[in-house]
């Protein structure tokens, strides 16, 4: 490294139940532009979907923001990406911190839980809450699309399902999920005080949740802009617009990106599980 040259690092965050897979083609498109990459895996996480049951949102975002401190001072440039809840708590953590060391990423970030595949009753989970213990029993099952409209993919996704693979976990607790929904509002609250430039990632289809997030982030971030993708659904770091992603992230970090390639339906990818190309 030169004496000019500007060491850069990243915290990826990943999302509800799952892990660093969740960023998908990320890791590697971080790496092969120099950035210094930094994964966490977040309480609860890493074991069996129960360990969610006790654990909540102040313990996720305390996690992510011990582990900020102690990257700060290692980089000139530190940027903060998240995927699903991950970009919730990159959110967050950004408000908590007041950060401009770097810029924020927002892959998919569920402000409203309201995508085309989300029941109208989803909202009576706020009722369940209020019943003692219920929120503890319930289970909230992952299903098809997985968020995946790539079929070749979803495939493989189903597949690691079937077999257990320590991914993502298959199912989360009900409890968990109110512990997002008290995430989000933190989020909707502190919007306007994020200092730093913002980039928001979103797809038209995405089945979790609609482009309100998207636009809601763009109106209350003072220096946001967004990237709307138009060929897949929720987890758009393994879906047909990865590269898309990727590039977008890239440029938006300064770096020079290699145009997107088309989306490999020809054959079967594994970037859910392993790092995609």
């Amino acid at each position: 490294m030169t004496a000019t040259a500007v060491r850069t690092g990243a915290l990826l965050i990943h999302g509800l139940g799952g892990t660093q897979f969740d960023l998908g083609v990320m890791h590697k498109a971080l790496l092969r532009a120099g950035v210094e990459i930094h994964s966490i895996t977040l309480p609860g996480h890493g074991g069996q979907p129960e360990d969610l049951i006790p654990v909540r949102a102040e313990q996720w975002l305390d996690a992510v923001t011990a582990l900020y401190q102690e990257l700060r001072p290692q980089y000139q440039e530190l940027h903060v990406i998240g995927m699903c809840m991950g970009a919730l708590l990159a959110t967050a953590l950004c408000q908590r911190v007041q950060h401009t060391a770097g810029k924020l990423v927002t892959l998919a970030p569920p402000i409203y839980i309201d995508g085309w595949s989300t029941p109208w009753y989803s909202q009576l989970r706020h009722l369940f809450y209020l019943i003692p213990g219920v929120a503890s029993r319930m289970r909230v099952e992952e299903g098809e699309p997985f968020g995946i409209k790539n079929a070749l993919v979803r495939a493989v996704v189903k597949a690691k399902f079937a077999r257990g693979d320590n991914f993502h976990y298959a199912w989360v607790p009900l409890a968990c999920v109110r512990q997002v929904d008290r995430l989000r509002q933190w989020v909707m609250d502190g919007a306007t005080a994020i200092t730093c430039p913002t980039l928001i990632v979103h797809a038209r289809e995405d089945e979790l949740t609609s482009l309100k997030s998207a636009e809601f982030l763009q109106q209350h971030i003072p220096d946001a802009r967004t990237v709307i993708l138009e060929d897949s659904y929720h987890m758009i770091c393994v879906d047909n617009d990865r590269e898309l992603v990727a590039a977008s992230v890239l440029t938006f970090f300064g770096f020079d990106a290699p145009p997107p390639r088309p989306p490999r339906r020809a054959r079967g990818v594994v970037p859910a599980a392993d790092a995609d190309e």
